[in-house]
């Protein structure tokens, strides 16, 4: 599988932590190192969903002052967006990091503890996996296997760098028939559907940023534009973009494939 590095969005003005994190980040992310938090906005605007940010919660702002309230615009603007915060953490910083946490920020790396590359690659490999958890952390009507949670996985970081079927199928080291097979035994949509699902759900997850427009949603999700993004929609869900927009798009998706979870796990009991 030929995987495309994640965009990686730096906002941080310490040239030493920048140098060993883009270090830490070869190969796996592709490190774009933003001026200010203007600068920051603009380039979230065309970020596809797998990009990663990384900011200095404190840029432009002076000691004491608490995180930057950029930053919780940010958050609110792209509430998907996958944000992880570098900071030194003194004791008296407790209550900013309570805050970071309920503003939204998926990962808190310490910049005086997680000094080396290997400490520095965790930190960001553990966020890249905010995107499962959202999907995941609703309250399932029956619980998941080992198994399927191990390809719904794989399949988001199969969308996340515009893999295929048979990509899949790779990473988790099947053949196609094999992974077919095991979705089956999983209650999971075939492959070809399961990929659609995980597109659509990013996809939802971005309409319901209000700093994206849904031209802007289709082309960051690999669609052509909104039209193809439309078709992708109409073959999950009965409903436009817009619709979903004003829905709640990421609930309301999530709760479609929920049920179309739960439409498998019934036919597999039925046939046995």
């Amino acid at each position: 599988m030929k995987v495309s590095p994640r965009p990686l969005l730096i906002l941080h003005s310490n040239r030493p932590f920048r140098d060993r994190l883009a270090r830490a980040a070869r190969r796996r992310f592709a490190f774009q190192v933003q001026e200010d938090w203007e600068a920051l906005f603009q380039a979230m605007g065309q970020a596809p969903p797998a990009a990663v940010v990384l900011v200095d919660p404190y840029m432009g702002r002076t000691n004491g002052k608490g995180p930057a309230p950029e930053l919780y615009a940010l958050l609110r603007s792209f509430p998907s967006a996958t944000v992880v915060a570098a900071l030194d953490t003194p004791p008296n910083r407790f209550r900013d990091i309570w805050t970071l946490g309920e503003w939204g920020v998926a990962e808190i790396i310490q910049t005086e503890e997680d000094t080396t590359e290997q400490a520095l690659r965790r930190r960001l490999l553990s966020a890249r996996g905010q995107p499962l958890r959202m999907l995941l952390s609703q309250e399932l009507p029956f619980p998941l296997t080992g198994r399927a949670r191990t390809i719904l996985d794989a399949a988001v970081e199969t969308v996340m760098v515009g893999g295929h079927p048979k990509d899949l199928a790779r990473s988790l080291h099947f053949s196609p028939s094999t992974l077919l097979r095991w979705c089956q035994r999983s209650q999971l949509p075939t492959p070809r559907r399961l990929l659609l699902w995980m597109r659509v759900l990013f996809a939802s997850a971005l309409l319901d940023d209000p700093g994206h427009t849904v031209f802007s949603v289709g082309l960051a999700c690999g669609y052509s534009g909104d039209q193809a993004l439309r078709r992708a929609i109409r073959s999950v869900v009965p409903y436009t973009p817009s619709e979903l927009r004003r829905k709640g798009a990421f609930s309301t998706v999530s709760q479609a494939f929920v049920e179309e979870l739960s439409v498998l796990r019934n036919e597999m009991a039925e046939r046995r």
